[in-house]
């Protein structure tokens, strides 16, 4: 398909629509990826959905880690939906095209949404950190009054934090190319088709993953190093065990997360043609933690897993 352009010479943009190809080098096939794609997303939006279905339904889970986690699940299913249905609109329909506007409100979508992520790990982190290593204080530290600030600082954070990325993206030039190696719409992949100097969307991306996620995860592992700390202190081995899986499977996790996000940048910052294996892990990256986040920080909770059985038991009955 060839690019197209406005008749306006008036405007800043030319090309008027840009084209998601998909994976590169896999395009024949391609439509066989949505499968395995799509049992991930029904997991993520079905695992995430009976999770907030389940605190609100029981008032025992109105504790301070379980607001987080619903958070979490809030911000996990708009991090998946952002992306997921253009890209099975993609394989299914060959609905390729995205206007700028969509690509651009795309753009700022994700970038908000993994910042959101980021600052629930940091919350969740020092919500252990503070359980663990000051039980007794835990009651007055971590109160309604808290959860709701930092929720709000989350928001406004990465909500205002991250409107530099699309309008920077939507102030370049595109004159020539509109076909674009991925699917979906990554800042510094969009920026690359540009006809002018992008390195201020480079220059923002840099300032973004160092400042805002940087001093996310400086934190999430400071917080995991103390609980590891006090975990390894204990004389009862049984607790000291069940406390490092737990701490093992979140640390596990976040790392994924983050190790993404760098390779990603890395890849895009030095100018490396797009291959398979990093869109592929742009895209998992997106629906990989939504999918496993219900499994690894709610059903390994015991309180719960007892939850769930309260909900369902309580809907038979009505039934």
């Amino acid at each position: 398909m060839s690019a197209s352009f406005k008749s306006s010479n008036s405007s800043k943009f030319q090309v008027t629509e840009f084209i998601l190809m998909g994976f590169p080098g896999i395009h024949s096939w391609q439509h066989w990826l949505s499968l395995p794609l799509a049992l991930l997303y029904l997991l993520a939006i079905g695992a995430n959905l009976l999770i907030l279905i389940t605190l609100l339904q029981d008032p025992t889970l109105r504790q301070p880690m379980y607001l987080f986690l619903g958070s979490l699940s809030v911000v996990d299913m708009g991090l998946s939906t952002t992306i997921m249905p253009k890209i099975f609109a993609i394989f299914w329909f060959d609905a390729k095209v995205i206007s700028l506007p969509e690509c651009f409100a795309q753009i700022y979508a994700i970038h908000c949404f993994v910042g959101m992520e980021s600052g629930i790990f940091l919350c969740m982190a020092f919500d252990r950190y503070v359980a663990i290593c000051h039980p007794l204080r835990y009651s007055s530290i971590v109160t309604n009054s808290l959860i709701l600030k930092a929720t709000l600082f989350m928001v406004l954070r990465n909500g205002l934090f991250v409107i530099p990325v699309p309008v920077l993206a939507a102030q370049r030039n595109y004159c020539s190319r509109n076909e674009i190696e991925h699917c979906l719409c990554s800042n510094l992949g969009v920026t690359s088709l540009a006809c002018d100097d992008r390195r201020s969307n480079s220059i923002c991306q840099l300032v973004l993953a160092w400042v805002g996620m940087g001093g996310d995860l400086s934190l999430i592992i400071l917080s995991y190093t103390l609980i590891l700390r006090s975990v390894l202190r204990l004389n009862s081995a049984e607790a000291a065990s069940k406390a490092l899986s737990t701490c093992t499977s979140h640390l596990i996790l976040i790392l994924f997360f983050y190790t993404i996000v760098v390779v990603i940048s890395v890849t895009h910052l030095a100018e490396i043609k797009a291959t398979f294996i990093p869109v592929l892990l742009n895209v998992l990256h997106n629906i990989i933690p939504p999918s496993l986040n219900p499994m690894v920080y709610a059903l390994r909770t015991e309180e719960l897993r007892k939850g769930f059985k309260r909900v369902f038991c309580l809907s038979i009955q009505k039934k």
